[in-house]
């Protein structure tokens, strides 16, 4: 009989740690950052058309999602975080604006840095920015002189 209980207590106290999530009884909750698109294609664009696009995301895990930092690759880029933490379920957006002055392809990466268990998450816009007298990229050629004469 003291071989039975002894076995039934050890059950029971191993199945209340397992269901605690972590072997010392502690909770365990975590933010998760999941994102619509990681990857935003301008496509091609006018020189001085509007930059500003946005990386929509969802806080997916239990705890409230605090993004601490978001850096661009280069100066060209700016990117706006949310000031507020994020509860769970809820969405937001990470805003990013390009210069679109700057006339050429487009490649740049933003990093995000939060306390969800996924930490550090990398975004990417791509595109290219045109003159208006540029065909995809390339100045129109001139007419040869034989040209303008036929």
């Amino acid at each position: 009989m003291k071989n039975f209980i002894t076995i039934a207590l050890l059950i029971l106290f191993g199945l209340n740690s397992y269901s605690q999530g972590k072997k010392d009884g502690s909770f365990s909750l975590k933010a998760e950052i999941s994102f619509e698109k990681t990857i935003i294609n301008y496509g091609v664009i006018d020189k001085g058309s509007d930059g500003v696009r946005e990386f929509i995301f969802t806080n997916t895990g239990d705890a409230p999602l605090v993004i601490s930092k978001v850096n661009s690759s280069c100066g060209c880029t700016i990117p706006k975080k949310p000031e507020k933490p994020i509860l769970p379920g809820e969405s937001d957006k990470i805003q990013v604006k390009y210069d679109t002055q700057r006339v050429g392809l487009i490649r740049k990466s933003i990093s995000v840095t939060s306390n969800a268990s996924n930490p550090s998450v990398i975004l990417k816009i791509t595109g290219e920015v045109i003159n208006d007298n540029n065909i995809n990229g390339t100045e129109e050629s001139k007419k040869s002189i034989l040209e303008e004469y036929n």
